[in-house]
């Protein structure tokens, strides 16, 4: 029977010896679950709820086939039969909800964080310290045999097939592009030399594994680098891997050193599936399309297109484990959805830690972080509707407490409603409509336009207060800091206040990089259309040029914007790791300046007077803009605490550092998970 709403979503794909039931793969994403500590079980609970919600094909983190291979030292390989055991939790557990599962083969090549890290040829990549080894002919071969060989133990494991990473700019990417393979024997200088790597990879996995194994080749269809490949070139490949026996090619974009996003929440919604359709009419194997498919209604839309035949979503699995089952019951206004943060996700990736999720704090914590129905309902009040509030008052009703919500403005969000003002950010909207629905769903007594006293509480017989009433500016020790040509961050971005064409932003952490962000934008906002975005990354959707890549467009700016601060390390150092290059990148790029090591002096009617390297200063500006921090609003949690009712704190109440929707909700959660 077909889906009404989501036909070609929900149209079953037939491989010949497997069927998927869907078109929706769970694309592959490291959990920092592989290397930990009962990781294992941990990542069979993970992957189990999402094969229950319906995802007709999961592929896993990567896994080595061989040390050299490895993230690092301690990463995980698939190199033996015992080794292969461990994985039996996690492809039975997909199997036992009916699903299917493939396990994603990596070898990092040149960004192996290690210094036994090998390639091609002995270049060394901008974002590794390591210069890796060239590898040798002999060399190679072994390689060749360790992914056979990983292939086979997968099949061993349990798994329904392989996903070859050959995209990235890993290990076989490296081999592909003329960028990092300088090579002038066999497996160097023409591109069918170059090939030749893949190709013999891929024919000895089908060779080891049998031709009733899903073989996925993820194919980098754009390189997004320097001396990358041509459209050409990559036609080329795909249909010798379709030759070489591939059950299906899935779309990589970019490199990692790359300098252009493509996961992150600036970048336009399925900004590059034009790639994936270039090639639908060159091979005859299904295809997928990824990145920045975040909901059915867009995946829906590539899929009717005839863009792709199937659609990868990773992260949205990390924001909603059961996006696939509300979109196939017509509830998608019920989902969860990933808004490409890259907080929780990659950014822990990156510091080594487990994986979660800014918007779904249980994703990876599954077993430490349940939400089950409660024993004895109690009557609870939440104060403050911002991501704190939102959290622990969603929660605790959806385990039957009676919760009532009140917030002193008039609509839900808190800070919320400030970051879904900053062009790029637009996809707050989501999280701002989720809890919507929650409230609704879940019964709780919202009261807007209320602010709770210390009387209300006490004698509205509450069993449990939770203050979450977030934050206000901080106000700097600067002389003349109250001048009217002083505005702060709310005024700008919630109250949209004007402000004139010469602005001093105090502040360089992530409220200053918002302010600065919306002040310095023309027009529309790039993140809602990918041809205009295009055009300003230098993304070459005529694929002319090797690796996709044009001139990117100057950025332009209707006003002249200076950022200061006191400290002396470089602006926006405390930045998403995988995302705060993005923002710094994008306001060089429309002239902000920003001077590090200020000391204030004073502001008066000429502007801000400062010092920077021993020299004093005067910006004359029109407006001065306060993003120098903020201070917890939690007065009424202290006068609350010596009633010796049962009153907590979450959120801004509770720590006021920088905005951080990631901390308040995980805490929200956490609160309401044991209350």
């Amino acid at each position: 029977m077909q889906h009404s709403k989501y036909p070609h979503l929900f149209t079953e794909l037939d491989l010949g010896f497997i069927k998927l039931k869907n078109r929706v793969i769970m694309g592959s994403m490291h959990l920092g679950l592989e290397e930990a500590r009962n990781g294992f079980p941990k990542m069979a609970v993970f992957y189990r709820e999402r094969a229950r919600a319906g995802v007709a094909l999961i592929v896993t983190g990567g896994i080595a086939p061989n040390f050299a291979g490895t993230g690092g030292p301690l990463f995980a390989k698939l190199t033996n039969r015992r080794a292969a055991k461990k994985h039996r939790i996690i492809t039975d557990a997909v199997h036992d909800e009916g699903g299917k599962i493939a396990m994603q083969i990596l070898h990092t090549g040149r960004y192996a964080y290690h210094p036994f890290a090998v390639a091609p040829s002995a270049i060394k990549a901008p974002i590794s310290p390591f210069k890796p080894r060239q590898l040798s002919p002999k060399r190679i071969q072994k390689t060749i045999r360790d992914f056979a060989e990983c292939s086979a133990l997968a099949r061993e494991a349990g798994y329904d097939g392989v996903e070859i990473m050959g995209s990235e700019g890993y290990l076989i990417n490296e081999f592909i592009a003329p960028k990092t393979n300088r090579r002038s024997d066999d497996w160097g200088g023409s591109f069918i030399n170059r090939i030749r790597f893949p190709l013999e990879l891929l024919r000895a996995a089908r060779a080891k594994t049998g031709d009733d194994f899903i073989i996925i080749f993820r194919l980098s269809m754009l390189d997004l680098v320097q001396k990358g490949s041509t459209w050409e070139e990559v036609v080329q490949l795909a249909k010798a891997l379709e030759e070489a026996g591939v059950t299906i090619i899935n779309t990589g974009i970019g490199w990692h050193e790359a300098r252009i996003p493509t996961i992150a929440t600036s970048v336009p919604r399925a900004a590059f599936t034009w790639v994936t359709a270039k090639m639908c009419s060159e091979v005859g194997v299904p295809l997928v399309a990824t990145n920045r498919i975040n909901s059915p209604e867009i995946a829906e839309m590539v899929l009717a297109a005839g863009d792709a035949d199937l659609v990868s979503m990773a992260r949205p699995f990390l924001a909603d484990p059961e996006l696939v089952k509300k979109a196939e019951e017509n509830r998608s206004d019920e989902i969860n959805t990933c808004i490409a943060c890259n907080q929780a996700c990659l950014d822990h990736v990156f510091e080594r830690k487990p994986v979660s999720c800014l918007v779904n704090p249980r994703t990876c914590h599954e077993t430490e972080l349940s939400y089950f129905l409660v024993e004895k309902k109690k009557k609870l009040a939440v104060v403050g509707a911002g991501p704190a509030g939102l959290s622990c008052a969603c929660i605790a009703a959806r385990r039957g407490h009676a919760v009532t919500l009140f917030e002193s403005s008039d609509k839900i969000g808190g800070q919320l409603n400030i970051a879904v003002q900053v062009p790029g950010k637009e996809e707050f909207n989501e999280t701002l409509r989720y809890f919507h629905r929650q409230i609704e769903l879940h019964g709780i007594e919202l009261k807007l336009k209320t602010c709770a006293t210390e009387a209300t509480l006490v004698s509205g017989g509450f069993e449990g207060i939770i203050i979450a009433t977030g934050v206000r500016p901080r106000i700097p020790e600067i002389e003349g800091i109250d001048h009217p040509l002083v505005l702060s961050y709310i005024d700008v971005l919630r109250e949209n206040k004007p402000v004139g064409e010469r602005v001093a932003i105090i502040g360089g952490g992530g409220i200053g990089f918002d302010v600065a962000t919306s002040l310095s934008y023309d027009g529309p906002s790039l993140s809602l259309d990918r041809d205009a975005w295009c055009a300003h990354w230098g993304v070459d959707k005529n694929y002319e040029n090797r690796g996709g890549l044009t001139s990117p467009l100057p950025g332009k700016s209707g006003r002249t914007i200076t950022m200061l601060q006191r400290k002396k390390q470089k602006m926006g150092a405390n930045l998403g790791k995988t995302t705060g290059w993005i923002h710094r990148f994008e306001l060089k790029n429309r002239k902000v300046q920003m001077i590090t090591g200020v000391q204030y002096l004073r502001i008066d009617d000429s502007g801000l007077h400062f010092i920077a390297k021993g020299k004093t200063q005067v910006l004359a500006v029109d407006n001065i803009i306060n993003c120098s921090g903020q201070i917890s609003e939690n007065a009424l949690f202290q006068s609350l605490e010596k009633t010796g009712l049962s009153v907590y704190k979450i959120g801004g109440a509770d720590i006021a550092a920088e905005l951080d929707a990631k901390r308040a909700i995980d805490q929200g959660a956490r609160l309401a998970a044991k209350i």
